[in-house]
């Protein structure tokens, strides 16, 4: 395992503490849960006691990674810009190698979740949320927009997730099924002329 590792894990921690902070800040610590006062649509806080918005959750973030995960896959085989960020990410999955693909993944799914999606989609909405995790996911050179654009859009399916169930559990499984999925993609398929493997991704 990359010497890394262990930075990165503890770097997520710090984004889940300041989500935990700032819905503390605002009140509203659980950041695990949105009622209907703070913006949940359909399912309100009798149905998160119930467990029924926690279930509809983890069932809409399994249907979500299932299809992200998809639909990245054919877009890296069929669309330029897709093939080009996964070369440019692949690098990145390389540094941290095949046993750092748990630990990142769990530990950015819940950082980043507790952060953009518990924290500031009952502050500043969706939208916005959205924006703000596409424009932090930074990447140098040729894929920049791409990979601010797809993490954009991805944000915009976590946040809309949890509006609509009221519970952070979804977002959480879809981010960990999806970055776990992609980063073994990012090591298996080679961009074709690197090796003369002829596949690709990216996340």
């Amino acid at each position: 395992m990359s010497r890394a590792v262990p930075l990165v894990v503890g770097a997520y921690a710090v984004v889940g503490a300041v989500g935990v902070g700032i819905g503390a800040l605002r009140g509203a610590p659980n950041v695990f849960v949105m009622t209907r006062d703070a913006g949940a649509l359909s399912l309100g806080e009798a149905a998160i006691e119930g467990g029924g918005g926690h279930l509809a959750s983890v069932a809409g973030g399994l249907a979500l990674a299932l299809a992200v995960i998809a639909a990245t896959r054919f877009l890296v085989r069929t669309q330029s810009w897709a093939a080009a960020l996964h070369a440019d990410l692949r690098p990145v999955a390389r540094a941290l190698g095949p046993s750092a693909i748990l630990p990142v993944a769990l530990a950015s799914s819940l950082g980043e979740e507790m952060l953009f999606r518990g924290a500031l989609v009952p502050w500043i909405g969706v939208i916005a949320s959205s924006l703000l995790f596409g424009a932090l996911h930074q990447l140098r050179g040729r894929s920049r927009l791409s990979w601010a654009g797809f993490a954009m859009v991805v944000g915009l399916l976590f946040g809309a997730l949890f509006r609509a169930t009221g519970s952070l559990l979804g977002p959480i499984v879809a981010h960990a099924l999806i970055n776990a999925a992609n980063l073994r993609f990012l090591l298996d398929h080679a961009p074709e002329g690197e090796g003369g493997a002829g596949n690709l991704l990216r996340r």
